[in-house]
């Protein structure tokens, strides 16, 4: 049964709420990542992520400018009363799959996943749909 690690993952890149948001967007474009985990600085916590396509569109509509912290662009993790799916290296891809389309409550989409170890303290890579379905197209029939 193939699994998340069957996609090699590139490793997450992150940044951190204080960091610029022009650096952030040079770091993913550097790298060619549609999306960058936000880190605390001094636990290195998940507190959210940066989605480069959003952010694109909220630099275009003036909310945000490029000098201003990524904390104001950043989507954060809401910790209270949310029950997440951990994704992990030994994940079947099935539930990837079944995660993008619903979520973890099933009436969220997804467009990407955070890959941690089993007990979610180290984020070891990113893993988006277009991965998946990257994966699926190469895999002999």
């Amino acid at each position: 049964m193939a699994t998340v690690e069957d996609l090699d993952p590139p490793p997450a890149l992150s940044t951190n709420p204080s960091d610029s948001i022009s650096t952030a967007l040079m770091s993913a474009y550097e790298r060619d990542y549609t999306h960058l985990t936000v880190v605390s600085q001094d636990t290195r916590a998940l507190l959210g992520y940066l989605s480069i396509p959003r952010l694109k569109q909220l630099l275009k509509e003036g909310v945000v400018e490029d000098v201003d912290p990524v904390e104001k662009a950043m989507l954060k993790f809401r910790r209270k009363g949310n029950v997440y799916k951990v994704i992990t290296m030994d994940t079947p891809l099935e539930e990837l799959e079944d995660f993008f389309n619903g979520g973890v409550k099933g009436n969220d989409p997804q467009d990407f996943a955070v890959v941690t170890d089993t007990s979610r303290r180290f984020v070891l890579g990113v893993a988006t749909r277009s991965d998946l379905e990257q994966f699926v197209r190469r895999r002999p029939a």
